[in-house]
């Protein structure tokens, strides 16, 4: 039994010096366990708890058994200038990811374009982050992520996994309004079901899908049986989490696995010869540079136009006004900021089992 529904509130920046602490004492650099404790308790500001500190036990435990690795630092495959290939040696998700994006950047800044594939990297997280940090540098990006060996999803009309949860995302910068989409092709994400089994938000009722063919909102139909504070198997269930949106998701999903998986070479959901753990996402990045293509000041005018035209929309309800991707991130940020990271008891109770069994105080 969990305890559904009830949270405890923690300060951000308490529990990003308490993530950072466990990283550390598990065998990170300061810095890399301060950099990952900011990008986990920074999704659960942007409302993706499924990307945020639930994340904690497993990252651990998959550090310990040697899954992911600290201290990593991308390694060069294919320099081509305006492309690059690299390999993330299996470091953490939140470095290799970050010192990719930094390149892509780079890069598109001097040339006006940049593409970047990277393999074999750990759990990367909210892929959000890493748009945010191209629009930062006034970059459009565009992101197709899969997760190597691990099929959670069923394609549209099949009841067996075959897709990982394949992230795709798009930032666009425009003046005083960036546009941030990112989503998972899957119904929900697979944290979004670690959150749903540790108490906290319930998953839509169709999110799962059972050998029999039936749906569900039953985590263990993709963990199996579990206790509270136990860590959350995939492996566990005999079923998958659903596509969104029928045949369009389950296709987006195919092309973030050709692409993200297969095209970078560091290998699709499967099919597997054994056993897998851990997470290894492979991602094929765009960086764009609007002023490089000399079409800036239109494209910021029309799209900047075309967007507010778009969010005065008649809402269906005069309460739910139309919003654009990044809005609702953006007001969960604020209220959490200033109210608390709201955790679900269990999720809290994981963390300070894992801190403590570190020596770490919670």
């Amino acid at each position: 039994m969990t305890n559904a529904g009830a949270v405890r509130l923690v300060g951000a920046r308490e529990l990003e010096k308490l993530v950072a602490a466990i990283f550390t004492a598990a065998g990170c650099a300061d810095v890399e366990g301060a950099l990952i404790a900011r990008e986990l308790v920074g999704a659960n500001l942007a409302g993706h708890d499924s990307h945020g500190v639930v994340r904690v036990p497993l990252y651990v435990d998959w550090m310990r058994e040697g899954y992911v690795l600290a201290g990593q630092q991308a390694q060069v495959v294919t320099d081509g200038g305006a492309f690059v290939v690299l390999d993330g040696r299996h470091g953490f998700g939140q470095t290799v990811a970050a010192q990719a994006v930094a390149l892509g950047v780079e890069r598109a800044q001097e040339n006006g374009s940049c593409i970047v594939a990277l393999r074999n990297a750990g759990h990367i997280g909210r892929v959000g982050a890493y748009a945010e940090t191209a629009l930062a540098a006034g970059l459009v990006s565009i992101y197709f992520v899969n997760v190597a060996g691990s099929p959670l999803v069923a394609p549209f009309g099949a009841v067996e996994r075959r897709f990982s949860t394949a992230p795709f995302a798009v930032g666009v910068p425009l003046p005083e309004r960036p546009v941030v989409l990112d989503f998972a092709t899957s119904l929900v994400a697979e944290g979004k079901v670690q959150v749903a089994s540790y108490g906290g938000r319930p998953l839509p009722p169709d999110a799962l899908i059972a050998p029999d063919g039936t749906t569900s909102d039953d985590p263990r139909v993709l963990y199996g049986d579990y206790g509270p504070t136990d860590l959350r198997r995939p492996g566990g269930g005999e079923g998958a989490i659903r596509a969104f949106g029928d045949h369009k998701g389950s296709g987006l999903a195919l092309m973030c696995e050709l692409l993200a998986g297969a095209f970078t070479a560091g290998g699709c959901a499967g099919p597997l010869d054994g056993p897998r753990r851990g997470i290894t996402n492979g991602m094929l990045a765009v960086f764009l540079s609007p002023a490089h293509f000399g079409t800036q000041a239109e494209f910021e005018r029309i799209a900047r136009e075309y967007l507010d035209w778009v969010l005065a929309a008649r809402p269906a309800d005069p309460a739910a006004p139309v919003l654009a991707p990044g809005d609702p991130e953006n007001a969960t940020r604020s209220a959490r900021l200033a109210e608390g990271v709201p955790l679900p008891v269990d999720t809290w109770a994981a963390i300070v089992r894992t801190a403590q069994a570190l020596g770490v105080a919670a």
